[in-house]
């Protein structure tokens, strides 16, 4: 394995607007540029790389060797990444019901970078892969089995990639096989799921079908009745199905509880003073501690409790609420902890029943890995046929 360093990121935020603003690291240097017309995912990609060049991350396309690209659902098609064929991409292509916010601009990513890098290996690196070890009683639905067998409708999960990275940092600093761990991993954003971890397969996850499901979210409604959503168009208060799609993923979670905003920063600081703000904390925590409560139980233990994502690696007073919602299982926090190099925390109290601890995900990183270890396997594979 080579030396697993980040050399440069640069973001385009957002995309297909009427503007853009992009930020460029590279160590200790960061520029940052703004662009006042739209560019698409091709015009994106083809500016990354002439940055690339501008400031000498590469003097030619040619040093380029594989691309990783993270896919929302590979649903059963696909149980692991893989290297991009013609064949693979009209798959993701035709997952795009699954996932139509995501796998059709991962689809533009992946065709803008075939054509500007024809060389490169091409990787994909699915969401879903990671949950595709749980068994049928925890992914099938209680609707006729013909909907599953026909048409696929089953629970998928999300943020595998990030729940698979965290549980093998997990295991390095508990010092134990990652084969003999029992995890809950909080992966806890904009986005949030719940995954139950063990022997380091996934067993069960909070999202289902759609990322929609589960957690309560920065814009999507988690787990809800079907029936209050009939209810409400048979009210008129939603219109039609696509309405009803747009409501549960872009205008509920803390923005329609709190009606103020989505962002947990801007709630918790106004939380003293707007009831509505602290409410859409308090069903937020409640959400997360139900799912612990009962992975914790399918599990039966855990060794550890991993928290992830922008939430959970940024908002201490939010670890701290979780935590203190444990204490019947055990479970218990230090009002401190220590750090790692890299910047991971082990907060876990004393007499606590599991570890507590705070790991940075990095799925950038485990998109390389695969590119790496499937570039390799290729190049091996190819070796072995002359």
């Amino acid at each position: 394995m080579p030396s697993e360093k980040s050399l440069v990121s640069i973001l385009f935020d957002p995309i297909n607007t009427a503007y853009c603003n992009i930020t460029f690291k590279q160590d200790n240097f960061q520029n940052k540029l703004h662009l006042d017309t739209a560019i698409d995912y091709t015009e994106a990609i083809e500016l990354a790389l002439k940055l690339l060049k501008k400031y000498h991350v590469i003097t030619d396309f040619s040093e380029i060797h594989g691309i990783g690209h993270r896919i929302v659902a590979g649903g059963e098609k696909f149980t692991s990444s893989t290297v991009i064929t013609d064949d693979v991409l009209q798959d993701i292509e035709d997952l795009a019901e699954f996932a139509p916010l995501h796998n059709p601009a991962n689809a533009k990513g992946i065709r803008a970078t075939e054509r500007l890098l024809p060389h490169a290996r091409q990787v994909a690196v699915f969401d879903t892969s990671f949950h595709s070890s749980m068994e049928k009683k925890n992914y099938l639905y209680a609707l006729p089995y013909d909907y599953y067998r026909t048409l696929g409708v089953r629970k998928y999960g999300a943020h595998g990639t990030s729940h698979r990275y965290v549980a093998m940092q997990a295991a390095k600093l508990i010092k134990k096989p990652l084969n003999s761990l029992k995890l809950i991993s909080l992966h806890l954003g904009a986005g949030a799921s719940v995954t139950a971890i063990k022997n380091g397969k996934s067993i069960d996850t909070s999202m289902g079908f759609s990322p929609v499901s589960g957690l309560m979210m920065g814009t999507r409604t988690g787990d809800i009745d079907p029936s209050a959503l009939f209810y409400l168009m048979h009210k008129g208060a939603i219109k039609n199905i696509d309405d009803c799609l747009t409501i549960l993923n872009k205008k509920s979670g803390l923005l329609g509880v709190s009606e103020i905003s989505n962002d947990m920063r801007i709630l918790e600081k106004q939380a003293d003073s707007k009831q509505q703000a602290k409410l859409a904390i308090d069903m937020f925590v409640k959400k997360i501690v139900d799912y612990i409560g009962a992975y914790w139980l399918e599990l039966g233990g855990a060794d550890a409790l991993i928290f992830t994502g922008g939430i959970g690696e940024k908002d201490a007073a939010m670890r701290a609420r979780i935590a203190a919602k444990l204490a019947p299982l055990n479970v218990f926090a230090a009002s401190d902890g220590q750090r790692t190099p890299d910047h991971e925390l082990d907060f876990t109290g004393k007499g606590s029943a599991a570890k507590l601890l705070m790991i940075p995900t990095n799925e950038e990183l485990m998109i390389a890995r695969d590119v790496f270890s499937l570039s390799s396997a290729h190049s091996s594979d190819k070796e072995l046929s002359l």
